[in-house]
């Protein structure tokens, strides 16, 4: 093997571990979020978002985030910090708030703002329009996955080490993956599972602010921090415990991300 395919080889490896420690809620996740989301575009975002992405469904996009992190183009593989937010830990909303706007230009909050802004004025050719769109339905449902809400010292959670029925994992993974794989349904199945309420039960997701909604991420963080230090062993308990919290993200996520995509290609 030559130096130079070598070389090349372990840049991929190095990018794809990188990929690992910063992805969201696994394919499946992302893919529910999405699901819920196109349920909920009014007729004009349907057919505005048709003009950028045809026939397909959001769902195939929704981890396009995750893939170009491997991509040899510099400002691809570039934007992993674009997927979380670090923060202290067990903060008051205020506090939380005042660290949002503190913090560097690119995170999770900042990099989403930047990318909604774009997305509403058009701006760039088809390309770029169509990865704002990518964007925003992934980071979007980054945004509530807790442990893309957390703390820089332990990478959200990825330096700690639990064992998920047995298997070595972290905590950053099985809020990842884990607790969605381990219902076994198809992505479309759970998004039909959890999207079960009419318009008026949605309002209480979509009345606050995108600050306030990676702050319920932050509190249930502070909530995973507290019990998995106590308990790394995680079991049908853990299960019980964490299930319905982590379905109502979910779903929280799906409702917003249609709110927010109604906003931009819907009027």
């Amino acid at each position: 093997m030559s130096m130079k395919i070598f070389l090349r080889l372990t840049f991929i490896c190095f990018l794809f571990l990188q990929h690992q420690w910063v992805a969201a809620w696994g394919m499946t996740g992302h893919r529910v979020i999405a699901e819920i989301a196109e349920n909920h575009l009014n007729k004009k975002a349907k057919k505005n978002i048709q003009k950028l992405i045809g026939n397909q469904k959001l769902a195939y996009w929704s981890n396009w985030a995750d893939f170009i992190k491997s991509d040899p183009d510099p400002s691809l593989n570039a934007t992993g910090n674009a997927h979380f937010i670090n923060t202290e830990g067990n903060l008051s909303y205020e506090a939380f708030a005042e660290a949002l706007t503190a913090s560097p230009s690119e995170n999770l909050y900042k990099s989403y703002l930047r990318i909604k802004g774009e997305a509403r004025e058009k701006s760039g050719d088809l390309k770029t329009q169509r990865q704002n769109l990518y964007f925003l339905i992934h980071l979007l449902a980054d945004a509530h996955q807790p442990m893309h809400v957390s703390r820089a010292e332990d990478l959200g959670g990825n330096k700690i080490d639990v064992e998920f029925f047995g298997r070595k994992a972290s905590i950053h993974r099985v809020w990842d993956s884990d607790l969605v794989d381990n219902e076994k349904y198809s992505y479309t199945e759970y998004a039909q599972m959890l999207d079960i309420y009419d318009a008026a039960y949605y309002k209480q997701y979509t009345s606050s602010s995108f600050e306030q909604w990676l702050y319920e991420s932050h509190k249930l963080a502070n909530i995973i921090y507290d019990d998995v230090a106590k308990n790394a062993n995680l079991r049908y308990e853990y299960i019980y415990r964490f299930k319905y919290a982590m379905e109502d993200c979910l779903l929280k996520a799906g409702i917003r991300l249609a709110k927010e995509l109604n906003e931009i290609y819907g009027r």
